[in-house]
Protein backbone atom coordinates (compact mmCIF):
# COMPACT_ATOMS: atom_id res chain seq x y z
CA UNK A 1 0.00 0.00 0.00
CA UNK A 2 1.54 2.98 -1.10
CA UNK A 3 1.51 6.07 1.48
CA UNK A 4 0.64 9.53 0.45
CA UNK A 5 3.16 11.77 0.29
CA UNK A 6 3.60 15.50 0.45
CA UNK A 7 5.12 17.42 -2.60
CA UNK A 8 8.53 18.29 -2.10
CA UNK A 9 7.83 22.21 -2.50
CA UNK A 10 5.58 21.55 0.64
CA UNK A 11 8.56 19.58 2.93
CA UNK A 12 10.81 22.68 1.94
CA UNK A 13 11.83 24.09 5.60
CA UNK A 14 10.64 28.07 4.26
CA UNK A 15 7.31 26.44 3.57
CA UNK A 16 6.72 24.51 6.57
CA UNK A 17 7.42 27.15 9.01
CA UNK A 18 4.32 29.11 8.19
CA UNK A 19 2.50 25.93 7.41
CA UNK A 20 3.47 24.73 11.30
CA UNK A 21 2.24 27.81 13.08
CA UNK A 22 -0.65 27.99 10.88
CA UNK A 23 -1.69 23.98 12.37
CA UNK A 24 -0.98 25.73 15.70
CA UNK A 25 -2.93 28.73 14.73
CA UNK A 26 -5.72 26.01 14.27
CA UNK A 27 -5.36 24.24 17.08
CA UNK A 28 -5.60 27.04 19.18
CA UNK A 29 -8.47 28.36 17.86
CA UNK A 30 -10.54 25.16 18.77
CA UNK A 31 -9.56 25.28 22.26
CA UNK A 32 -10.50 28.47 22.69
CA UNK A 33 -13.91 27.93 21.21
CA UNK A 34 -14.51 24.88 24.20
CA UNK A 35 -16.73 26.02 26.28
CA UNK A 36 -14.43 25.67 29.34
CA UNK A 37 -12.13 28.70 28.11
CA UNK A 38 -14.58 31.57 28.17
CA UNK A 39 -15.71 32.84 31.32
CA UNK A 40 -19.56 32.73 31.38
CA UNK A 41 -22.02 31.47 29.33
CA UNK A 42 -21.42 29.82 25.91
CA UNK A 43 -18.58 29.36 23.28
CA UNK A 44 -15.94 32.35 22.62
CA UNK A 45 -16.85 34.41 19.31
CA UNK A 46 -15.24 33.02 16.39
CA UNK A 47 -13.30 36.50 15.83
CA UNK A 48 -12.22 36.21 19.68
CA UNK A 49 -10.51 33.11 19.25
CA UNK A 50 -8.94 33.54 16.09
CA UNK A 51 -7.51 36.23 16.87
CA UNK A 52 -6.45 35.48 20.43
CA UNK A 53 -4.77 32.29 19.28
CA UNK A 54 -2.88 34.07 16.59
CA UNK A 55 -1.57 36.86 18.70
CA UNK A 56 -0.58 34.32 21.45
CA UNK A 57 1.09 31.21 18.80
CA UNK A 58 3.10 34.32 17.60
CA UNK A 59 3.89 35.88 20.89
CA UNK A 60 2.41 38.92 20.31
CA UNK A 61 -0.22 39.88 23.20
CA UNK A 62 -2.82 41.89 21.38
CA UNK A 63 -6.37 40.89 22.50
CA UNK A 64 -9.64 42.04 21.61
CA UNK A 65 -11.27 40.76 24.30
CA UNK A 66 -10.20 41.08 27.76
CA UNK A 67 -8.01 38.61 28.70
CA UNK A 68 -8.86 38.50 32.74
CA UNK A 69 -12.43 38.39 32.16
CA UNK A 70 -13.33 36.92 28.75
CA UNK A 71 -11.04 33.55 29.53
CA UNK A 72 -11.54 31.24 32.25
CA UNK A 73 -8.26 30.30 34.51
CA UNK A 74 -8.08 26.95 31.98
CA UNK A 75 -8.63 29.43 28.73
CA UNK A 76 -5.67 31.57 30.28
CA UNK A 77 -3.78 28.54 30.60
CA UNK A 78 -4.04 27.52 27.08
CA UNK A 79 -2.74 31.20 25.85
CA UNK A 80 -0.14 30.35 28.19
CA UNK A 81 0.51 26.87 26.63
CA UNK A 82 0.59 28.56 22.92
CA UNK A 83 2.60 31.07 23.88
CA UNK A 84 5.53 29.09 25.28
CA UNK A 85 5.01 26.52 22.06
CA UNK A 86 5.18 29.56 19.52
CA UNK A 87 8.01 31.24 21.48
CA UNK A 88 9.88 27.59 21.78
CA UNK A 89 9.06 26.93 17.67
CA UNK A 90 10.11 30.05 16.81
CA UNK A 91 13.80 30.21 18.12
CA UNK A 92 14.26 26.57 17.25
CA UNK A 93 12.73 26.70 13.88
CA UNK A 94 14.47 29.63 13.37
CA UNK A 95 17.68 28.40 14.20
CA UNK A 96 17.00 25.28 12.45
CA UNK A 97 16.78 27.25 9.46
CA UNK A 98 20.04 28.66 9.80
CA UNK A 99 21.70 25.72 10.01
CA UNK A 100 19.40 24.40 7.50
CA UNK A 101 20.79 27.31 4.99
CA UNK A 102 24.65 26.87 6.49
CA UNK A 103 24.33 22.82 5.62
CA UNK A 104 23.37 24.02 2.19
CA UNK A 105 26.18 26.12 1.44
CA UNK A 106 29.22 24.79 -0.18
CA UNK A 107 32.31 23.04 1.79
CA UNK A 108 34.54 25.96 2.34
CA UNK A 109 31.87 28.87 2.70
CA UNK A 110 30.28 25.89 5.40
CA UNK A 111 33.74 26.25 7.29
CA UNK A 112 34.54 29.86 7.16
CA UNK A 113 30.94 30.32 8.18
CA UNK A 114 31.13 27.64 10.89
CA UNK A 115 34.41 29.51 11.85
CA UNK A 116 33.02 33.25 11.74
CA UNK A 117 29.63 32.29 13.36
CA UNK A 118 29.95 29.72 15.69
CA UNK A 119 27.34 27.85 13.56
CA UNK A 120 26.90 24.34 14.56
CA UNK A 121 26.73 21.17 12.26
CA UNK A 122 23.27 19.83 11.36
CA UNK A 123 24.56 16.38 13.54
CA UNK A 124 24.20 18.70 16.76
CA UNK A 125 20.33 20.35 15.81
CA UNK A 126 19.11 17.98 18.73
CA UNK A 127 21.16 18.77 21.48
CA UNK A 128 21.33 22.34 20.37
CA UNK A 129 17.05 22.62 20.79
CA UNK A 130 17.77 20.91 24.49
CA UNK A 131 19.93 23.93 25.01
CA UNK A 132 17.01 26.55 23.41
CA UNK A 133 14.47 24.64 26.17
CA UNK A 134 16.94 24.42 29.18
CA UNK A 135 17.55 28.02 28.50
CA UNK A 136 13.93 29.48 28.08
CA UNK A 137 13.13 27.40 31.35
CA UNK A 138 16.21 29.07 33.28
CA UNK A 139 15.22 31.89 32.40
CA UNK A 140 11.64 32.20 33.33
CA UNK A 141 12.00 29.81 36.52
CA UNK A 142 14.15 33.07 37.98
CA UNK A 143 11.70 35.58 36.73
CA UNK A 144 8.77 33.69 38.08
CA UNK A 145 10.57 33.03 41.23
CA UNK A 146 11.37 37.08 42.22
CA UNK A 147 7.49 38.18 40.69
CA UNK A 148 6.20 35.83 42.37
CA UNK A 149 7.67 36.26 45.56
CA UNK A 150 7.38 40.27 45.11
CA UNK A 151 3.37 39.72 44.66
CA UNK A 152 2.71 37.33 47.45
CA UNK A 153 4.12 40.21 49.57
CA UNK A 154 3.44 43.74 48.19
CA UNK A 155 0.08 42.47 46.38
CA UNK A 156 -1.58 38.98 46.72
CA UNK A 157 -2.95 37.57 50.08
CA UNK A 158 -2.55 33.57 49.06
CA UNK A 159 0.67 32.19 47.59
CA UNK A 160 -1.48 30.44 44.65
CA UNK A 161 -2.62 33.59 43.12
CA UNK A 162 0.89 34.95 43.28
CA UNK A 163 2.64 31.51 41.94
CA UNK A 164 -0.13 31.88 38.74
CA UNK A 165 0.46 35.80 38.58
CA UNK A 166 4.21 34.93 38.81
CA UNK A 167 4.51 32.49 36.06
CA UNK A 168 2.49 33.81 33.79
CA UNK A 169 4.05 37.38 33.76
CA UNK A 170 7.32 35.75 33.41
CA UNK A 171 6.17 33.23 30.24
CA UNK A 172 4.55 36.75 28.65
CA UNK A 173 8.03 39.26 29.21
CA UNK A 174 10.95 36.39 27.90
CA UNK A 175 8.27 35.55 25.36
CA UNK A 176 7.61 38.73 24.63
CA UNK A 177 4.07 38.76 24.77
CA UNK A 178 2.14 41.35 25.67
CA UNK A 179 -0.86 39.22 27.48
CA UNK A 180 -1.69 39.97 31.50
CA UNK A 181 -4.00 38.39 34.06
CA UNK A 182 -4.81 42.20 35.13
CA UNK A 183 -7.51 44.28 33.45
CA UNK A 184 -4.69 47.38 33.39
CA UNK A 185 -1.75 44.96 32.04
CA UNK A 186 0.72 46.02 34.44
CA UNK A 187 -0.48 49.22 35.66
CA UNK A 188 -1.29 48.35 39.25
CA UNK A 189 2.55 47.91 39.51
CA UNK A 190 3.87 51.45 38.37
CA UNK A 191 6.78 52.53 39.78
CA UNK A 192 7.52 48.79 41.36
CA UNK A 193 11.02 48.35 41.03
CA UNK A 194 11.44 45.03 41.53
CA UNK A 195 8.31 44.02 39.06
CA UNK A 196 9.09 46.54 36.48
CA UNK A 197 12.79 45.94 36.16
CA UNK A 198 12.51 42.19 36.35
CA UNK A 199 9.49 42.16 33.02
CA UNK A 200 11.49 44.68 31.41
CA UNK A 201 14.77 42.28 31.76
CA UNK A 202 13.07 39.07 31.13
CA UNK A 203 11.64 41.21 27.90
CA UNK A 204 15.45 42.41 26.85
CA UNK A 205 17.18 38.98 26.95
CA UNK A 206 14.04 36.88 26.11
CA UNK A 207 15.04 39.51 22.52
CA UNK A 208 18.51 38.82 22.22
CA UNK A 209 17.82 35.94 20.19
CA UNK A 210 19.43 32.01 21.44
CA UNK A 211 22.22 32.68 18.99
CA UNK A 212 23.25 35.77 20.84
CA UNK A 213 22.37 34.01 24.62
CA UNK A 214 24.69 31.09 23.58
CA UNK A 215 27.49 32.96 22.78
CA UNK A 216 27.53 35.21 25.66
CA UNK A 217 27.57 32.20 27.81
CA UNK A 218 30.71 30.83 26.23
CA UNK A 219 32.54 34.14 25.88
CA UNK A 220 31.04 36.94 27.79
CA UNK A 221 33.90 38.00 29.34
CA UNK A 222 35.22 38.57 25.48
CA UNK A 223 34.05 40.92 23.69
CA UNK A 224 36.74 41.13 21.09
CA UNK A 225 35.94 37.44 20.12
CA UNK A 226 32.27 37.98 19.63
CA UNK A 227 30.80 37.59 15.98
CA UNK A 228 29.73 40.58 14.28
CA UNK A 229 25.95 39.04 14.97
CA UNK A 230 26.26 39.24 18.42
CA UNK A 231 27.91 42.38 18.65
CA UNK A 232 25.73 44.12 16.63
CA UNK A 233 22.54 42.57 18.37
CA UNK A 234 24.39 43.05 22.05
CA UNK A 235 25.90 47.03 21.21
CA UNK A 236 22.69 47.70 19.41
CA UNK A 237 19.68 46.38 21.54
CA UNK A 238 21.89 48.34 24.59
CA UNK A 239 21.96 51.67 22.37
CA UNK A 240 18.46 51.72 21.17
CA UNK A 241 17.56 51.12 25.14
CA UNK A 242 19.21 53.90 26.36
CA UNK A 243 18.57 56.46 23.51
CA UNK A 244 14.75 54.92 23.56
CA UNK A 245 14.45 55.94 27.40
CA UNK A 246 16.16 59.62 27.32
CA UNK A 247 13.56 59.87 24.68
CA UNK A 248 10.97 58.85 26.45
CA UNK A 249 11.67 60.45 29.73
CA UNK A 250 12.10 64.07 28.04
CA UNK A 251 8.83 63.71 26.29
CA UNK A 252 6.55 62.48 28.94
CA UNK A 253 8.48 64.12 32.07
CA UNK A 254 5.48 66.57 32.90
CA UNK A 255 2.60 64.67 30.63
CA UNK A 256 0.24 64.50 34.15
CA UNK A 257 -1.56 61.37 31.59
CA UNK A 258 1.38 59.00 31.95
CA UNK A 259 4.45 59.75 34.10
CA UNK A 260 4.06 63.54 35.18
CA UNK A 261 2.89 62.95 38.46
CA UNK A 262 5.20 60.26 39.43
CA UNK A 263 8.09 60.50 41.82
CA UNK A 264 11.32 60.78 40.04
CA UNK A 265 12.49 57.00 40.97
CA UNK A 266 9.07 55.61 39.69
CA UNK A 267 9.85 58.08 36.39
CA UNK A 268 12.99 56.32 35.87
CA UNK A 269 11.51 53.20 36.28
CA UNK A 270 8.67 53.85 33.89
CA UNK A 271 11.25 55.23 31.63
CA UNK A 272 12.99 51.96 31.37
CA UNK A 273 9.96 50.00 31.31
CA UNK A 274 8.51 52.00 28.24
CA UNK A 275 11.92 51.86 26.22
CA UNK A 276 11.79 48.12 26.99
CA UNK A 277 8.69 47.01 25.85
CA UNK A 278 8.97 48.68 22.47
CA UNK A 279 11.73 46.23 21.74
CA UNK A 280 8.57 43.61 21.64
CA UNK A 281 7.43 43.48 25.04
CA UNK A 282 3.65 44.44 25.18
CA UNK A 283 3.25 44.47 28.94
CA UNK A 284 2.48 48.72 30.20
CA UNK A 285 2.77 50.46 33.39
CA UNK A 286 0.88 53.29 31.67
CA UNK A 287 -1.47 53.89 28.86
CA UNK A 288 0.25 54.26 25.37
CA UNK A 289 -2.91 55.92 23.88
CA UNK A 290 -2.08 59.06 26.30
CA UNK A 291 1.51 59.69 25.42
CA UNK A 292 2.97 62.69 23.61
CA UNK A 293 2.38 62.69 19.42
CA UNK A 294 6.48 62.43 19.57
CA UNK A 295 6.42 59.31 22.42
CA UNK A 296 4.03 57.51 20.02
CA UNK A 297 6.13 58.03 16.78
CA UNK A 298 9.21 57.06 18.56
CA UNK A 299 7.51 53.99 19.96
CA UNK A 300 6.53 53.27 16.35
CA UNK A 301 9.67 53.11 14.96
CA UNK A 302 11.39 50.94 17.58
CA UNK A 303 8.20 48.35 17.27
CA UNK A 304 9.61 48.52 13.79
CA UNK A 305 12.78 47.84 14.19
CA UNK A 306 12.13 45.14 16.68
CA UNK A 307 14.48 42.47 18.71
CA UNK A 308 17.34 39.96 17.55
CA UNK A 309 17.15 37.62 15.19
CA UNK A 310 15.86 33.76 15.87
CA UNK A 311 14.38 35.67 18.81
CA UNK A 312 10.42 35.73 20.14
CA UNK A 313 10.91 39.76 19.17
CA UNK A 314 9.59 40.54 15.66
CA UNK A 315 10.31 43.42 13.69
CA UNK A 316 13.01 43.73 11.24
CA UNK A 317 15.07 42.77 13.70
CA UNK A 318 17.96 45.17 15.45
CA UNK A 319 21.19 43.31 12.96
CA UNK A 320 18.97 44.25 9.83
CA UNK A 321 18.88 48.09 10.91
CA UNK A 322 22.25 48.38 11.54
CA UNK A 323 23.88 46.46 8.85
CA UNK A 324 21.62 49.71 6.79
CA UNK A 325 23.20 51.83 8.95
CA UNK A 326 26.18 50.57 7.36
CA UNK A 327 25.37 50.50 3.89
CA UNK A 328 24.66 54.37 4.32
CA UNK A 329 27.47 54.96 5.94
CA UNK A 330 30.26 52.92 3.49
CA UNK A 331 28.65 55.08 0.62
CA UNK A 332 29.16 58.51 2.31
CA UNK A 333 32.03 57.62 2.97
CA UNK A 334 32.63 56.37 -1.16
CA UNK A 335 34.00 52.94 0.31
CA UNK A 336 33.88 50.08 -2.29
CA UNK A 337 32.82 47.39 0.44
CA UNK A 338 30.47 47.56 4.21
CA UNK A 339 32.46 46.62 6.58
CA UNK A 340 31.30 46.02 10.35
CA UNK A 341 34.69 45.91 12.46
CA UNK A 342 37.56 43.78 10.54
CA UNK A 343 34.52 41.61 8.51
CA UNK A 344 33.08 43.11 4.93
CA UNK A 345 29.45 42.27 4.48
CA UNK A 346 28.96 40.40 1.24
CA UNK A 347 26.32 41.89 -1.02
CA UNK A 348 23.83 39.05 -0.97
CA UNK A 349 23.22 40.03 2.45
CA UNK A 350 22.81 43.47 2.08
CA UNK A 351 20.34 43.12 -0.64
CA UNK A 352 18.37 40.57 1.94
CA UNK A 353 18.46 43.13 4.29
CA UNK A 354 16.98 45.39 1.51
CA UNK A 355 14.33 43.62 0.20
CA UNK A 356 13.44 42.80 3.90
CA UNK A 357 12.94 46.41 5.01
CA UNK A 358 11.36 47.43 1.80
CA UNK A 359 8.65 44.13 2.06
CA UNK A 360 8.44 45.26 5.72
CA UNK A 361 7.55 48.56 4.85
CA UNK A 362 4.62 47.49 1.69
CA UNK A 363 2.84 44.88 4.54
CA UNK A 364 2.88 47.91 7.32
CA UNK A 365 1.90 50.85 5.35
CA UNK A 366 -0.57 48.41 3.40
CA UNK A 367 -2.09 47.34 6.01
CA UNK A 368 -2.54 50.82 7.93
CA UNK A 369 -4.28 52.20 4.58
CA UNK A 370 -6.66 48.96 4.43
CA UNK A 371 -7.56 49.51 8.40
CA UNK A 372 -7.76 53.25 7.96
CA UNK A 373 -10.79 52.17 4.78
CA UNK A 374 -12.45 50.39 7.56
CA UNK A 375 -12.63 52.34 10.75
CA UNK A 376 -12.22 56.30 11.62
CA UNK A 377 -9.12 56.08 13.65
CA UNK A 378 -6.59 58.78 12.60
CA UNK A 379 -3.38 57.42 10.74
CA UNK A 380 -0.63 57.84 13.47
CA UNK A 381 -3.21 55.57 16.06
CA UNK A 382 -3.58 52.99 13.16
CA UNK A 383 0.32 53.23 12.22
CA UNK A 384 0.95 52.50 15.86
CA UNK A 385 -1.40 49.11 15.64
CA UNK A 386 -0.19 48.14 12.99
CA UNK A 387 3.45 48.10 13.73
CA UNK A 388 2.65 46.88 16.77
CA UNK A 389 1.08 43.43 15.19
CA UNK A 390 3.61 43.17 12.67
CA UNK A 391 6.46 43.69 15.00
CA UNK A 392 4.45 41.18 17.68
CA UNK A 393 4.88 43.90 20.29
CA UNK A 394 1.45 43.72 21.61
CA UNK A 395 1.31 47.13 23.28
CA UNK A 396 -1.40 49.43 21.77
CA UNK A 397 -3.41 52.39 22.14
CA UNK A 398 -6.85 50.82 22.97
CA UNK A 399 -8.27 50.63 19.63
CA UNK A 400 -7.87 47.04 19.35
CA UNK A 401 -11.19 45.77 20.67
CA UNK A 402 -12.85 48.48 18.99
CA UNK A 403 -11.86 47.78 15.61
CA UNK A 404 -14.28 45.82 13.30
CA UNK A 405 -14.18 41.68 13.08
CA UNK A 406 -12.31 42.62 9.12
CA UNK A 407 -10.39 45.06 10.79
CA UNK A 408 -9.38 42.46 13.42
CA UNK A 409 -9.13 39.82 11.18
CA UNK A 410 -6.57 42.31 8.88
CA UNK A 411 -4.70 42.80 12.27
CA UNK A 412 -4.24 38.85 12.75
CA UNK A 413 -3.14 38.38 9.42
CA UNK A 414 -0.51 40.91 9.94
CA UNK A 415 0.50 39.10 13.33
CA UNK A 416 0.95 36.33 11.08
CA UNK A 417 2.95 37.44 8.55
CA UNK A 418 5.15 39.53 10.89
CA UNK A 419 6.41 36.95 12.80
CA UNK A 420 6.69 33.86 10.51
CA UNK A 421 7.13 35.84 7.10
CA UNK A 422 10.39 38.25 7.93
CA UNK A 423 11.73 34.59 8.66
CA UNK A 424 10.69 32.79 5.91
CA UNK A 425 11.07 35.44 3.69
CA UNK A 426 14.76 35.88 4.80
CA UNK A 427 15.45 32.44 4.65
CA UNK A 428 14.11 32.16 1.03
CA UNK A 429 16.30 34.60 0.01
CA UNK A 430 19.19 32.71 0.78
CA UNK A 431 18.30 29.40 -0.28
CA UNK A 432 17.18 30.00 -3.43
CA UNK A 433 20.66 31.78 -3.93
CA UNK A 434 22.29 30.60 -7.08
CA UNK A 435 25.59 31.31 -9.38
CA UNK A 436 25.32 32.46 -12.53
CA UNK A 437 27.72 31.65 -15.22
CA UNK A 438 27.74 35.17 -17.39
CA UNK A 439 27.52 38.64 -16.38
CA UNK A 440 25.03 41.01 -18.42
CA UNK A 441 26.21 44.36 -19.72
CA UNK A 442 26.22 47.22 -17.37
CA UNK A 443 23.77 50.66 -16.70
CA UNK A 444 23.63 52.74 -14.22
CA UNK A 445 19.86 54.68 -14.05
CA UNK A 446 20.06 57.95 -12.13
CA UNK A 447 19.13 57.47 -8.82
CA UNK A 448 17.84 60.05 -6.76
Amino acid sequence: MLRPRLPREILHPVRLLPLAFLGLTFVGTLILLLPFARSGEGSASLPAAIFTSTSAVTVTGLANVDTSTYWTPAGQAAILALVEVGGIGIIALATLLGLFIGGRLGLRTSLVAQADMHVVSLGEVRPLFRRVIVTMVFFQLVIAAVLTIRYRVGYFDDLGTSVWHGVFDSVMSFNNAGFSLNEDSIVRYAGDFVVIVTVSLGVFVGAMGFPVLAELFQGWRRPSMWTIHTRLTVWGSVLLLVVAAVLFLVYEWNNAATIGSMSIHDKLVTGLEGSAMTRSGGLNSFHWGSVRPETLNIATILMFIGGGSASTAGGIKITTFLLLGYVILAELRGDPDVTVGRRSISPAVIRTALSIVLLALMLVFGSTFAVMSMTDFEFDVVLFECVSAFGTVGLSTGITPHLPVDAQMTISLLMFVGRVGTIAAASAFVLRRRTTRYHLPEEQPIIG
